[in-house]
């Protein structure tokens, strides 16, 4: 069974940068996304990566600033966000999909069945 445990999380000034880890074990995923979740806001796509092929899909709030990138000798997912604002506080999740896709992978939250516990993410202004 596939099993996601994020890292990297912090608390960063507006400006700034930080990389997230997803540390992937148990097994391989062709679809694998970013999600973010900020109170009291529901959870949304960031960005998403079919492994195989290297096709991504960045949210449009996140291009420019976000990559998702992975190491596979390392089976660990990456996500280096730059430029940070405020308003990328949230709660952010790796997730799983079981689903193939021989394009970009799909965003909807249902289409993942497996999700990380989660890495806070604070930005101040």
């Amino acid at each position: 069974q596939v099993r996601l445990v994020e890292s990297g999380g912090g608390s960063v000034q507006a400006g700034g940068s930080l990389r997230l880890s997803c540390a992937v074990s148990g097994g391989t995923r062709l679809c694998m996304g970013w999600f973010r979740q900020a109170p009291g806001k529901e959870r949304e796509a960031v960005t998403t990566i079919n492994t195989r092929r290297g096709y991504t899909y960045y949210a449009d709030s996140v291009k420019g600033r976000f990559t998702f990138s992975q190491d596979n000798a390392k089976s660990t997912l990456y996500l280096q966000m730059n430029s940070l604002k405020p308003e990328d506080t949230a709660m952010y999740y790796c997730a799983a999909s079981p689903y193939f896709s021989l394009n970009t992978c799909d965003v909807a939250l249902d289409k993942y069945n497996t999700w990380g516990q989660g890495t806070q993410v604070t930005v101040s202004s």
